[in-house]
């Protein structure tokens, strides 16, 4: 063999012997995934008060929308209807048509159409207390998500402070100040922190988003008061 030969050999890169260096690099790589439910498990059990606080929230959110969406579901047609058998003097047509809708404003209007023959101020004031009644319980449970909203920060804070402590007790029982001490820590305090803000963002907008809907209702409650008062008396 010559000399250049010899050279060329001796300068070739042993590509079996690089790949089985980084195979396992690749395999290191692969296994420092960490799934979600990992980190909720590092999270602690401040993550259960957390995960009940979410479940109410969400529980609350739809089972009020259901409610308040069902309630606003009146017929354009219905106090034009209530309009027309009035002035015909058709008051049990009148209370018919109210008893055929099952919402806060028929009940409304159906109570003040029972009280005709008295003053018109107590009329007004029987429709007004049915109102009041009316958006009470459409307004249920709502002040619940602006409390949730309030304290599951606060738990991720008590999380937060529950991971600092771990970190420094782990340096204190082994002397030492390194990852190895500290992450476990690290992961209770930064995934109870964010699992707190969750809850609370979630809350927070579901009280506000009902809060308006509520909003909605009431003032159309309070137009057709006025048009039934109206309506009173021109008759």
């Amino acid at each position: 063999m010559t000399p250049f030969l010899l050279q060329v050999s001796a300068a070739a890169p042993d590509t079996t012997a690089a790949a089985a260096t980084t195979a396992p690099t690749a395999d290191v790589a692969t296994d420092t995934g960490l799934s979600l439910i990992d980190l909720v498990l590092a999270g602690g059990w401040i993550m259960v008060p957390l995960f009940l606080l979410l479940f109410v929230s969400i529980y609350i959110i739809f089972e009020r929308y259901l409610t308040i969406r069902k309630a606003g579901a009146v017929p354009d047609s219905f106090m034009p209807g209530i309009r027309n058998l009035m002035v015909k003097g058709d008051l049990q047509g009148a209370k018919m048509l109210c008893a055929q809708n099952a919402s806060p404003l028929a009940r409304m209007i159906d109570k003040g159409i029972r009280r005709i023959g008295q003053p018109l101020k107590d009329i007004e004031t029987s429709v007004e207390n049915v109102g009041k009644i009316e958006i009470a319980r459409l307004e249920k449970n709502i002040n619940v998500l602006g409390i949730v909203a309030g304290i599951a920060p606060m738990l991720g804070f008590v999380g937060t402070i529950v991971g600092v402590i771990k970190i420094f007790y782990a340096i204190s029982s082994t002397g030492d100040f390194g990852i190895a001490q500290i992450s476990g820590g690290l992961y209770t305090k930064m995934v109870t922190s964010a699992a707190g803000l969750i809850v609370g963002i979630v809350a927070h907008i579901g009280y506000h988003w009902l809060s308006i809907m509520v909003e909605r209702m009431v003032f159309r409650m309070e137009n057709s008061a006025i048009e039934f008062m109206d309506i009173l008396q021109d008759n």
